[in-house]
């Protein structure tokens, strides 16, 4: 059964939470970012994530590390 991913963003709630939790020199150099690529702390952080998870990622839509992750599955795993 092949599996559709739903594309979702992270909404501001959830930096809300987080950002709380964050140390202040990783909330300065967040915001400093977001001001730099004059695009909300959500997005900068989106971003973030993402090339972490995908170095060629600019956002969840890009992120294909699930993709990547099947296809590592498939090559480790004997054949029957």
């Amino acid at each position: 059964m092949t599996q559709t991913l739903k594309i979702q963003h992270l909404p501001p709630e959830a930096i809300d939470s987080l950002v709380t939790h964050l140390p202040d020199y990783v909330k300065i150099a967040l915001m400093a970012k977001a001001a730099e690529l004059e695009c909300s702390l959500e997005a900068a952080i989106e971003m973030a994530i993402a090339s972490f998870l995908d170095s060629e990622a600019l956002s969840f839509e890009d992120c294909l590390l699930s993709q990547r992750l099947s296809t590592i599955r498939k090559d480790i795993s004997p054949s029957i």
